[in-house]
């Protein structure tokens, strides 16, 4: 099976400028994984969406590529999947575009 959560919406502070650390600033997280399905066995996608919030907002992260990188393990450590992907956009840091970062 193949769980795909996308434009996963929220403010967080994140990034190394000096208004990104005290202003939290929106984020749009899309990610999607494969893992093993049983009658016994699955994964609820709205626990993978709040823990994915969750840490967002708790770690604060400096740059996009750490908090990608730390995704990937908490995941990864948390349920039995595979082909893990994450994007993660910083819609209004820059005036004329949308700025994004995927493993």
């Amino acid at each position: 099976m193949k769980i795909e959560i996308s434009n996963l919406t929220f403010k967080c502070i994140i990034g190394i400028l000096d208004f990104e650390r005290i202003k939290k600033q929106k984020v749009v997280i899309d990610l999607s994984f494969e893992y093993e399905f049983s009658k016994d066995i699955f994964i609820n996608y709205a626990d993978v969406a709040n823990l994915v919030e969750k840490t967002m907002k708790k770690e604060k992260f400096l740059l996009l590529e750490d908090a990608i990188l730390y995704l990937e393990r908490l995941l990864n450590k948390t349920y039995t999947i595979t082909n893990l992907k994450i994007k993660i956009s910083k819609p209004n840091i820059l005036k004329n575009c949308v700025v994004s970062l995927q493993n």
